[in-house]
């Protein structure tokens, strides 16, 4: 998995700590993060959808969608870190 570097104002990571460890719903600050980008390219592709502004996903030479890529990889990762039952 890539690694990256990023900014955060102290206020942002304040709050999204308040959100992680034993007594929040995510285990670490990086589920947290992927998370939050999971759900906010979901709801960018969703405005996208409804503006006529997302391709359609490529098909194979058998007509079947690829294994991997775009939003299935998203939903497949929905869960990554985030506490049961929370």
């Amino acid at each position: 998995m890539p690694k990256i570097s990023v900014e955060v104002p102290g206020e942002l990571l304040a709050d999204l700590d308040t959100h992680v460890g034993s007594d929040g719903k995510f285990v670490n600050r990086s589920e947290a993060i992927r998370a939050s980008i999971r759900k906010t390219l979901d709801l960018l592709d969703e405005i996208d959808d409804r503006h006529s502004r997302l391709e359609p996903e490529p098909r194979s030479a058998d007509g079947d969608r690829p294994e991997s890529g775009g939003e299935n990889d998203r939903d497949a990762h929905e869960d990554d870190g985030v506490r049961n039952g929370e």
